[in-house]
């Protein structure tokens, strides 16, 4: 399975046309839908106030976030962009994190992360459950993800979170069973090839010379008519 990013962001507010900057930002790295380990987040000091509303969400305030990296720092966009590679990205809303980044990665004359390379998680869910609230916090709770890590909103634990849900998108626990058998059935056909040799075919009956005579006849006492498998000459 290929690399993929999970990746979140928080903000000032709802648009960087009108001012908004980036305040956090996530990513983590998954192989099969399952975490690596590795993982990109830092808070960034978007250099403006914090309004109350989005103060609230996320909980950063502007004295926290002062003195903190800006976008364009190395251990920033430089750090970023080293760590997503070229693995596709999965965001919930996609648009909303791409507009930011892509607005950050323009200031400091980086090339945009083009829309085939997004994965919207919100998408997903409004194919899967038409109609119904698909928020990250209500798909936690359909897939039965726990919350209880998360007291308000924040980069790194939404993906941690979305990690689960994209997971569960894509077939869930089914998913990583296919995914673990189809491993184990390519261990067992080397043991099978090294330990046992090639298969008999047809495999040798189980049963007794004796055994097949009485069965025989009772089917014969019995059934009092031809079976199926006399045809076959079973």
């Amino acid at each position: 399975m290929a690399r993929e990013i999970v990746l979140d962001t928080e903000t000032t507010g709802f648009d960087p046309k009108t001012g908004d900057r980036l305040v956090e930002l996530a990513a983590l790295e998954i192989e099969s839908f399952v975490p690596t380990g590795r993982s990109f987040h830092v808070y960034i000091d978007p250099l403006r106030d914090m309004p109350a509303e989005a103060q609230k969400v996320h909980g950063l305030s502007a004295d926290f976030l002062r003195g903190k990296p800006r976008f364009e720092h190395p251990e920033v966009v430089e750090a970023f962009l080293e760590f997503i590679g070229d693995a596709p990205l999965i965001a919930h809303n996609a648009a909303f994190d791409r507009g930011f980044i892509n607005w950050e990665l323009g200031n400091c004359s980086r090339e945009h992360i083009p829309e085939p390379r997004w994965i919207d998680t919100l998408a997903l869910a409004k194919h899967r459950f038409p109609g119904m609230h698909n928020s990250l916090d209500a798909l936690c709770k359909r897939f039965r993800i726990s919350l209880s890590e998360r007291e308000k909103h924040g980069a790194l634990i939404d993906a941690k979170l979305l990690a689960a849900v994209y997971l569960e998108l894509k077939g869930g626990r089914e998913r990583r069973l296919e995914l673990a058998a189809d491993e184990l059935t390519a261990e067992a056909r080397v043991a099978a090839r090294t330990l046992y040799g090639p298969r008999l075919r047809p495999l040798a009956p189980l049963s007794t010379d004796d055994e097949r005579t009485a069965h025989g006849v009772f089917i014969r006492d019995k059934v009092k008519g031809e079976t199926l498998w006399e045809r076959f000459g079973l």
